[in-house]
């Protein structure tokens, strides 16, 4: 069996089978943009500058390796071809990664350039503030640097300014981590990472490491209840990631490294975010089952080590947890309490239905009925054709927190939203005259509700 320090850099201990070591790129500007003062840091701001090693941790940045499925077709030529992991650090009893987006080449960078444009970095650090505050289980944007170079992009106008971004995860081990040491068949080192994970990320399962079968079980079965509650919670907040590829896809269940990516303007399941996804695998839609075939390819890759895995039996159990956790969630985000399981699925079909007829904004819904405000306020008018059903139902049931209820940010007639027209026109202003000042009220404005969801 593998032994592991708790209390010592994970990474390390897994060995150098998993990463190459990388140096950062050399950048003519430092010019900080964002800093999320609610990340816990314990070293100097400059540190995400030129990424010099931080005392007692890593002492050279590490490009970690795995492959993985991109819309469903395997690619091995893959792992962190613009990023690495810069430190690792240990904060209430939990490790986290910190791991750098656009900071220069690596091994893996095929034929691109390593680096991150200023846009991808700004929208990036609103996906996870907006996340965040909707409830979902995101990495956090630690902070963004301006690097004074100019870019080249096939997708956006160019030249276009250059950024350096890193983020602050529960960790980068992928469902690709795992696939590249089945496509190399690396049977010991797949039992190696698969105790790695139990013990950094998953300690609950402690109990079952004298037992390696019995282990890959129970750590098989916990990821897929994690990822289960992590796509519920997706949906609910209306959110489409755009590359669901199972190298985008973590063990520890926290959605992470945002490329395309939109918010529902209107419920529609067939809604995409990526431009180039013109089948629509990964619609609004068809998360869910992108995240089951991503968890079947988990599972093929730790049935190579431990052969006596039941994958589709394991399986079996996301519908539950799913179904479990958007019905939970669904209670929450509009702050009422439980009631029979047949009274709130009636609730929540009734609600869907509603808002596939009507034309108001997927969030605005939610906003609207939250507390069951809009039972006793004039926005009733907006429902009351299409919406009966759910108005009836939603009237017998109780509100849960009353200090939510009365929160401020209800007394608007609106809520915070994030559509692709209001992400272009926060950048406008950046793109044209660096003026910031409008993207960092909306950051404001995105965190005046954090914690009601």
């Amino acid at each position: 069996m593998f032994k592991w320090d708790l209390n010592q850099i994970p990474i390390l201990q897994l060995g150098a089978d998993f990463y190459d070591p990388v140096k950062a790129a050399d950048f003519p500007k430092a010019d900080l943009r964002y800093w999320n003062e609610s990340v816990p840091v314990q070293f100097d701001k400059q540190h995400f500058v030129k990424f010099n090693p931080v005392p007692d941790n890593l002492q050279e940045p590490l490009a970690l390796r795995y492959h993985g499925h991109q819309f469903q077709h395997y690619n091995p030529d893959l792992g962190d071809g613009r990023g690495f992991l810069f430190a690792q650090v240990k904060h209430q009893n939990q490790w986290y990664d910190f791991g750098t987006k656009g900071s220069g080449q690596t091994p893996y960078s095929r034929a691109g350039d390593g680096r991150l444009t200023l846009k991808g970095a700004f929208r990036e650090s609103l996906a996870t503030e907006l996340l965040e505050s909707l409830g979902v289980n995101t990495s956090k944007t630690l902070c963004f640097f301006e690097t004074g170079e100019n870019l080249t992009r096939y997708d956006e106008p160019s030249p276009t300014r250059s950024a350096v971004l890193t983020r602050f995860t529960l960790g980068h081990i992928r469902i690709g981590s795992f696939q590249r040491l089945s496509f190399f068949n690396q049977v010991q080192n797949i039992k190696k990472l698969t105790s790695y994970c139990v013990h950094f990320y998953y300690p609950e399962l402690l109990p079952y490491t004298d037992n390696e079968e019995q282990m890959a079980s129970a750590f098989y079965s916990a990821v897929i209840k994690r990822n289960a509650k992590l796509v519920a919670q997706v949906m609910m907040a209306g959110f489409v990631h755009g590359v669901l590829n199972t190298d985008n896809i973590n063990i520890a269940g926290e959605l992470f490294d945002y490329g395309p990516y939109r918010f529902l303007p209107y419920y529609d399941p067939e809604f995409t975010a990526a431009y180039f996804d013109q089948q629509g695998l990964y619609c609004f839609g068809r998360q869910p089952a992108s995240f089951v075939w991503a968890l079947h390819q988990l599972g093929l890759s730790l049935k190579q080590a431990f052969p006596q895995l039941d994958v589709n039996k394991h399986l079996e159990e996301f519908s539950g947890h799913f179904n479990e956790n958007i019905q939970e969630l669904f209670l929450k985000r509009l702050n009422v309490k439980p009631k029979s399981k047949e009274e709130n699925s009636s609730l929540l079909s009734s609600f869907f239905q509603m808002v596939t007829e009507t034309e108001v904004h997927f969030e605005q819904a939610f906003f609207d009925f939250h507390s069951k405000h809009a039972l006793s306020t004039a926005a009733k008018a907006k429902y009351e054709k299409t919406g009966n059903v759910f108005l009836q139902n939603l009237d017998k049931f109780d509100v849960l927190d009353n200090e939510k209820a009365n929160h401020s940010y209800f007394k608007s007639d609106s809520p915070v939203m994030l559509l692709i027209d209001e992400i272009e026109a926060l950048w406008k202003p950046i793109a044209e005259s660096d003026d910031w000042s409008s993207y960092n009220k909306k950051l404001q404005a995105i965190r005046s509700f954090r914690g009601i969801y």
